[in-house]
């Protein structure tokens, strides 16, 4: 039981890291957020970036940091989430 939990994780994880990383590299491209897909991606990333954004200034007014920040405390956050999950199911 415990697998399947850790795997349902993983891959709601997985497409939420990719998710994001989508959405940055369409930032490189002029008016791939302007698509449906990008406005779509907006509206489901954004909500998780926009407090990393608040905080963190970009480098120099132009490279933003945030999202990499975001997808490490994400990464962060599966590990705990995890780590409970084995505490409490198969501990």
């Amino acid at each position: 039981m415990l697998g399947n939990i850790i795997a349902i994780v993983d891959l709601l994880y997985n497409i939420y890291f990719y998710m994001i990383f989508a959405y940055i590299l369409m930032s490189w491209v002029p008016n791939v957020r302007d698509s449906f897909i990008g406005e779509l991606l907006g509206k489901l990333v954004e909500p998780y970036l926009a407090p990393f954004r608040k905080f963190i200034p970009p480098i120099m007014g132009m490279i933003d940091i945030s999202p990499i920040i975001a997808l490490f405390v994400l990464n962060w956050a599966i590990v705990g989430l995890k780590s409970i999950l084995f505490y409490i199911i198969g501990g």
